[in-house]
């Protein structure tokens, strides 16, 4: 008998010193996370994408990026060229916790081979995929206090952005100017 009790008080005493620790876990986890919440920056939810009031380098980028588009309407690849020259230094100088490294690197890929081109047809093509990733950061991020329209070719296949309702295909320049129709607005 006396071995069953002695057991027994063992056993409540060892039940106790695990709930003594997992009641410490508790309290510990809350009051760190209670810590880390008071320490964290928060934001209403109407200012979380207000990007550009924070960050000029946003709308710079989008009107470089506007620049690109309208010398490819115009159909001229000298300044295609030259205005993704001034989208490289805009994009190389934006903070990666504005913009993801893996996402500045590929805006830098295909301006860089706008600007190194001279033929507006591979210029053209290079900008298709800028267009694509415009578009994803103009969606995720508040790039202008101006709406952004997105324009689809259904000739091309392919969208870009633009600061106006009025077509001017970027793709296909004087050939085929007024091709396209606005897909979505993005306020």
């Amino acid at each position: 008998m006396e071995f069953y009790l002695y057991a027994g008080i063992y056993y409540l005493y060892a039940k106790s010193i695990i709930m003594k620790q997992l009641i410490l876990t508790a309290i510990l986890f809350c009051s760190t996370s209670l810590f880390l919440y008071a320490q964290h920056e928060h934001k209403p939810a109407a200012t979380v994408n207000s990007d550009t009031a924070s960050n000029p380098h946003l709308t710079q980028l989008l009107d470089s990026y506007y620049g690109i588009k309208d010398a490819l309407v115009a159909d001229n690849a000298k300044l295609a060229s030259q205005k993704a020259e001034a989208f490289l230094r805009i994009a190389n100088g934006i903070d990666y916790k504005v913009i993801s490294e893996g996402n500045i690197n590929a805006f830098v890929k295909d301006a860089t081979v706008i600007s190194e081109s001279k033929d507006i047809k591979k210029q053209r093509e290079r900008f298709e995929n800028l267009s694509k990733n415009m578009i994803a950061l103009a969606k995720a991020k508040n790039l202008s206090s101006q709406p952004v329209h997105v324009v689809y070719c259904p000739m091309k296949k392919a969208s870009w952005l633009s600061d106006s309702k009025t077509i001017k295909n970027p793709y296909y320049g004087n050939s085929m100017l007024t091709c396209g129709k606005v897909t979505e607005t993005i306020q």
